[in-house]
């Protein structure tokens, strides 16, 4: 046990740095001076060497070695788990690859923002084929001569493969177009808001709503930025929203889905800070959390009862004028071009479509010359409609900027997640809808916590799911969800 308490010991540091870095990111978001980001870069890549140093220290290995066969309780091992699977990672990555990943990608995140704002993806082109390569060549080095996707996927779903990834989203694919062309054909107008929000209304409204799903702000806070993110662990938490005049759901549902993640660090027991165990398990678990809470409770009949009432509250009469065409409103399945802002129905098939797109790109199937048309040929045949521009198209999301390739598939895993566990909690709670009609959602948010995010990284992603949910993981009961309510409000 001394070469675990002195691994645990030099982890807690190495985890410590991981969060400052994280800090440093977080900033260069929402506060950092533009004519920072040439110095930022150096900052990151100076944090991201000497993290990753500690993270592949032979003395590392030696402890593992020395802890071979040890008798460990189940936390020992679950850290041992983690410790090992990012050592092994990290050893097989060159430091000054490391160090140009993070330089690069701080760069290419201004960048990228610059390009957005100018709808220019032509600017951006060049630095987005530097950071593909990069990412490229770290996939080489994880799993020379293996799959270059399955490699990267690691860092998001340990455990998973792209293949089995296809499987699982594919089930989705069939139910989600066939139900969306029944509503389409259903021939039922849902309205469309014509008013104006003030931005400090919706900003207001927002830190109510993140208390309302139960976010600590003695632990947190809330900034904007011009894409929301959540970022931190612990008890130093930050989350980010955006606004637009025209469509305050922008800002709501950001808010609530960002909180979901955060409330999920906050509610990870506090023996695990700075351990291995001390965050989220998979990004695919996190965002069943971010999704849960924005999609099954904040967009649920009962709760959308309690928001009405709430923006009449604070925007006056806003032009709808019951809570039933409100519900109806908040759920309209439309033709929009952008993810975030996306319809339940159509969602998943965002992510099906970036899925696709990047696994070509790390394959060098597809060129970052060629991806703003195939982008917009697949849109059009996935969607029907045309991109207009590439802030609605190739340029909307920032993830491939800061070299998150396999990050996408997560948030449909985490909505498949979402449905097993949403299944399970309406078993588990059967006041729940009533909770929600009175903005209620602490039986809803205290399962999840007791189920889920107090057991941090415990378990393996999928176990843990299905240990809360009580059965194999399936797309099935996300697509029953789906079809129940939205059979629903369009009247099919």
């Amino acid at each position: 046990m001394n070469a675990y308490a002195a691994l645990l010991a030099f982890q807690r540091q190495t985890t410590a740095l991981a969060q400052v870095s994280g800090l440093l990111g977080w900033d260069q978001e929402t506060m950092m001076p533009k004519g920072a980001a040439m110095q930022r870069g150096e900052w990151m890549a100076a944090m991201s060497t000497s993290i990753h140093q500690r993270q592949s220290d032979p003395r590392i290995g030696d402890w593992l070695a020395a802890l071979e066969g040890a008798d460990l309780g189940q936390v020992e091992r679950a850290n041992l788990r983690h410790i090992r699977r990012d050592y092994h990672r990290a050893s097989r990555v060159p430091a000054d690859l490391a160090a140009e990943i993070a330089r690069t990608t701080s760069l290419a995140q201004g960048i990228w923002a610059e390009a957005r704002a100018n709808d220019d993806f032509a600017a951006f082109a060049p630095t987005l084929e530097k950071v593909l390569q990069l990412r490229r060549d770290e996939a080489a080095a994880l799993a020379p001569g293996e799959d270059a996707y399955d490699a990267l996927l690691q860092d998001y779903e340990p455990g998973m493969s792209g293949a089995e990834l296809s499987g699982l989203l594919g089930e989705l694919r069939p139910g989600l177009v066939e139900l969306r062309d029944r509503i389409r054909g259903a021939g039922r107008a849902v309205p469309r808001l014509d008013h104006r929000f003030d931005d400090k209304a919706q900003m207001a409204l927002a830190d109510e709503l993140a208390g309302v799903f139960g976010y600590d702000w003695s632990r947190g806070r809330l900034d904007k930025a011009v894409h929301p993110f959540s970022s931190g662990s612990g008890n130093d938490t930050r989350i980010t929203t955006r606004v637009d005049a025209l469509d305050p759901f922008n800002c709501i549902y950001s808010t609530i889905h960002e909180t979901g993640h955060a409330t999920y660090e906050q509610a990870i027991n506090p023996d695990y800070l700075l351990t291995p165990l001390g965050q989220g398990v998979s990004m695919g678990v996190h965002e069943s959390q971010s999704r849960i809470y924005e999609n099954q409770l904040g967009r649920s009949a009962g709760f959308c009862r309690f928001l009405y009432g709430r923006m009449r509250d604070r925007f006056g009469d806003f032009g709808i004028g019951d809570a039933d065409t409100f519900y109806a409103l908040v759920n309209r399945v439309g033709q929009g071009f952008i993810r975030t802002e996306s319809d339940e129905v159509q969602y998943n098939l965002h992510i099906l479509m970036r899925f696709d797109l990047e696994r070509a790109l790390i394959a060098g199937d597809l060129g970052i010359g060629d991806l703003e048309a195939a982008w917009n040929d697949r849109f059009l045949a996935d969607f029907g409609v045309r991109i207009d521009r590439p802030s609605n198209g190739v340029l909307q999301d920032v993830h491939w900027s800061v070299g998150l390739f396999g990050y996408f598939p997560t948030y449909t895993l985490g909505n498949i997640y979402a449905g097993c566990l949403y299944r399970a909690m309406t078993a588990a709670l059967p006041g729940l809808a009533a909770d929600l009609e009175r903005g209620d959602t602490r039986a809803a948010t205290g399962w999840l916590k007791q189920q889920v995010q107090q057991h941090g990284g415990l378990y393996e992603a999928r176990e843990l799911i299905e240990r809360a949910s009580g059965d194999k993981v399936s797309a099935k009961p996300l697509l029953e969800y789906l079809t129940g309510k939205f059979r629903a409000i369009y009247r099919l």
